[in-house]
């Protein structure tokens, strides 16, 4: 059966990030835009991201540019944005889809893991999936859901 290890992705560099070294490690992955009413959460993520990662929280953004075309960016240029306007350390991976066939195949399977209000679709921007660490929970929230409102299911997890 597959695991969120078994997967690689393209940093917002260009190198590949092989996912199977955050096994024992909770995984908070959102599919970002920098062009978005929700773009704010940058900054909670950040906050999750440096209040947890020395205990074991991995954020992990996807830009994304399939809603109203609101990251439009290259990839440099989206990740010197999250760095410039809300601090961002946490990693910024290359823009990809994630919905329809070309949808990258982590959020292939994490949407096949959890199920949205539109089915698995992904609704919009600040979809967050929290990942346990034995890579067996996954839970979804949506667009809305503010960053801080994950702490206890954080806190759970590690």
């Amino acid at each position: 059966m597959e695991k969120i290890y078994d997967f690689k992705a393209l940093t917002s560099k260009g190198k590949e990030l092989d996912f199977a070294q955050f096994e024992g490690k909770v995984l908070l992955i959102v599919n970002t835009a920098s062009k978005c009413g929700f773009t704010p959460q940058f900054a909670g993520l950040e906050a999750l991201n440096q209040k947890y990662k020395d205990k074991g929280l991995v954020v992990i953004g996807f830009p994304c540019n399939q809603f109203a075309s609101q990251d439009p960016g290259s990839d440099s240029e989206i990740e010197g944005f999250c760095q410039l306007n809300y601090g961002v350390t946490f990693q910024i991976m290359k823009k990809i889809n994630v919905n329809g066939n070309d949808a990258h195949p982590i959020f292939k399977y994490l949407k096949s893991q959890t199920k949205g209000l539109l089915g698995s679709a992904i609704k919009w921007n600040f979809t967050k999936f929290l990942v346990s660490k034995d890579g067996e929970t996954i839970k979804r929230y949506a667009p809305t859901t503010k960053p801080e409102k994950l702490e206890k299911d954080i806190e759970s997890m590690l």
